[in-house]
């Protein structure tokens, strides 16, 4: 008969998981030999148990499919916790196994113990312990169809340690659960609202990744300027003639202006988190709201629309796109020099790169986006860094971006080792600043050892540079923001990887060719001035303004 840990597993592979991140622990001996011994899975250790969560989180972004990380009780919880808590403010679909104390030991505070489910009960759509062995499949497959949404996230399932070993009792994967169907009337009065209004824009988010299609067709059908969510950029094509720009931190009022003065915003899944909405403050409150989700509880949770449907934003985009058809219905593009002024925005050769010191990081970013393959999947970590990825890295394709809502520092270098793993026949770029590759970026030695071989382009300027900056603006001074003189590319090497390092633009194109030469796991260090934080910050113009 086979054992609960067989049977778990048996659910999983049936349901197209494919990677179990983890860091090994006693209290699971069983989920990973299992693993391991099927040659259609693959067993991943990690360095650490975040790197295991943000792998974990990643893979699923790039694939759709959830994928596994595995730890050991309270002491291995804690540390994936940040991974899990950016699947869920993402709406990851995510599996999180866990191994916990014997049945017995159980509310004892035994060895490592605490209430797993408890513990991460804000950061999982789901959790459970696992008290019979005979249950253990059926727990898994409730925690696997919970993780898949309507709004996807984190599931949570605890094991006692005696549980895995004994007889368990085999059932089926969860099958699909059909969309919801939006009313007839509810896509007849979107288009009434979307014909009539003077200036309509889209927020495409989350719940419309793969709809490059259908949501291009209505963008065009009814003249509407589309805005991609936080971290989003690839959930319609940036070159598209409508693409006006990305809702991101900081965004420049000429790029909000359109969503500011819009009389009609569709928004096509998305949650409308804080980054996306400008801090709560758009759509504004003249805006006549259409939100369209497949989780109802995002409908109407931070804007009231005129109009909720309950519904696959994908559908509903179609169904009006045919409805436009239906009725001969054509609209003017009232935004075109909205778009044009997108694509001078987000052209890195039109800013000055000149520093006193180092190379400037939009002219990183013009290099790597001249000579990598346009479907690359691009990874990033948080801080000011990032800005310059968002801002000249143009997302035309799928699944190409995968970033932290969440802001999670640490993420770039898991993630690309994910990415990598995940799909093999392409490109993988990770952006890191120096604070988070210092937290993470001992994941090459993972990436090393499996296989993968992610590009991953470090900017070093030896600071906090996101807190160096709100310290500036607020305070004065700075504070706790250095970060002392690593040597990262020796650190690189040391986990595996081919490193390079640049202080000079003229460098770049010579660095980055010989590391596209180059299998396995590779590491560009690009030196950067400290003083340079963002496209138009400086730190020591913020300073000087006090």
């Amino acid at each position: 008969m086979s054992t609960a840990a067989e049977t778990v597993i048996d659910l999983l592979e049936q349901a197209g998981v494919r990677r179990f991140y983890t860091v090994p622990g006693e209290s699971f001996l069983e989920l990973m030999d299992e693993v391991k011994r099927r040659p259609g899975l693959m067993l991943i250790s990690t360095r650490h148990e975040s790197g295991a969560a943000f792998m974990a989180e990643a893979d699923a972004k790039v694939t759709g499919i959830p994928a596994v990380a595995m730890a050991t009780r309270a002491v291995g919880a804690a540390n994936l916790s940040i991974g899990v808590h950016t699947a869920r403010q993402d709406s990851t679909p995510m599996l999180v196994l866990l191994g916990q104390v014997e049945t017995d030991h159980l509310g004892k505070e035994a060895f490592q113990e605490v209430d797993l489910p408890a513990f991460f009960a804000q950061l999982s759509v789901f959790g459970a312990t696992v008290h019979r062995p005979d249950r253990a499949a059926e727990i898994v497959a409730r925690a696997l169809r919970t993780a898949r949404g309507p709004r996807p996230g984190p599931s949570v399932v605890a094991f006692p340690a005696d549980v895995l070993p004994e007889p368990g009792l085999a059932v089926a994967a969860p099958g699909s659960v059909t969309d919801p169907v939006a009313a007839h009337a509810d896509v007849a009065r979107a288009f009434d609202l979307l014909v009539t209004a003077h200036c309509p824009v889209l927020i495409v988010g989350e719940g419309a990744a793969d709809a490059h299609a259908e949501v291009t067709a209505a963008a065009e059908a009814f003249g509407l300027g589309v805005y991609s969510a936080f971290r989003r950029q690839d959930a319609f094509p940036n070159d598209h003639p409508h693409y006006l720009g990305h809702l991101t931190l900081g965004t420049p009022a000429s790029v909000v202006a359109p969503l500011a003065c819009a009389d009609v915003v569709l928004v096509l899944g998305s949650r409308l988190d804080e980054v996306t909405t400008q801090a709560f403050t758009l759509p504004a409150a003249h805006s006549r709201v259409i939100q369209v989700d497949r989780a109802v509880e995002n409908l109407g949770k931070i804007v009231d629309p005129e109009l909720a449907i309950h519904a696959a934003p994908v559908a509903v985009a179609a169904a009006l796109t045919e409805l436009a058809a239906a009725h001969g219905h054509t609209a003017e593009f009232p935004f075109a020099a909205e778009h044009s002024a997108y694509l001078e925005f987000s052209d890195p050769t039109a800013l000055s790169t000149d520093t006193t010191q180092g190379v400037h990081p939009a002219a990183v970013m013009a290099r790597l986006r001249a000579l990598l393959p346009a479907d690359t999947i691009v990874t990033n970590d948080a801080g000011n860094f990032s800005v310059f990825g968002h801002r000249y890295w143009r997302f035309n394709h799928p699944r190409s971006q995968v970033a932290p809502i969440s802001g999670a520092m640490g993420y770039a270098v898991p993630a690309a080792v994910a990415a990598s793993l995940a799909a093999p026949e392409r490109t993988v770029l990770a952006l890191a600043g120096d604070g988070g590759f210092l937290m993470s970026g001992q994941e090459i030695e993972t990436a090393a050892r499996c296989g993968a071989a992610p590009i991953i382009v470090i900017f070093q300027n030896h600071l906090y540079g996101t807190i160096a900056m709100h310290q500036a603006r607020s305070m004065g001074r700075t504070a706790a923001t250095d970060i002392g003189h690593v040597d990262l590319a020796a650190f690189a090497r040391a986990l595996g990887a081919t490193a390079l390092e640049v202080a000079d633009a003229a460098e770049l194109d010579g660095a980055i060719g010989e590391l596209l030469s180059c299998g396995g796991p590779r590491v560009l260090v690009a030196h950067t001035d400290p003083d340079i934080l963002t496209p138009t910050a400086t730190l020591s113009g913020l300073l000087g303004n006090r």
